[in-house]
């Protein structure tokens, strides 16, 4: 079901791992927090990167105090900044590659045998 080097892990283990009840994962999923895996026996299975969500959720709320509303606006910003961030790293790319292809060009006309110039052609009359 998962692909290799992912584990799953059942509510019971994640709720053993992070020594919070069940319910509450429960509660975290119907606010939308996180978004479990089912199977066909609607088991629910929580992945790394749940896990480390769930993590950052319980650093939230038992250290820092912040309410689950809270918890929602931090999560959302971070969503749209992991976003803009790939956004910004594919336009990087694409401005490289035609910055590399433009130095191409550049070489290749500095190179060629025949330098290629545009020539006006005017008509005597």
């Amino acid at each position: 079901m998962a692909a290799r080097g992912h584990r799953l892990f059942m509510i019971s283990v994640v709720s053993e791992m992070l020594g919070i009840h069940p319910q509450t994962l429960r509660i975290y999923e119907r606010e939308g927090f996180i978004k479990p895996k089912r199977t066909g026996g609607n088991t629910r299975l929580y992945s790394e990167e749940d896990v480390e969500k769930l993590e950052m959720i319980l650093r939230l709320t038992r250290e820092l105090g912040v309410n689950l509303a809270g918890v929602e606006v931090i999560l959302s910003m971070r969503e749209k900044m992991e976003q803009m961030q790939r956004e910004m790293e594919e336009t990087i790319q694409q401005l490289r590659g035609e910055l590399e292809r433009q130095m191409r060009r550049q070489e290749e006309t500095r190179n060629a045998l025949v330098p290629f110039r545009r020539v006006m052609i005017t008509r005597d009359e």
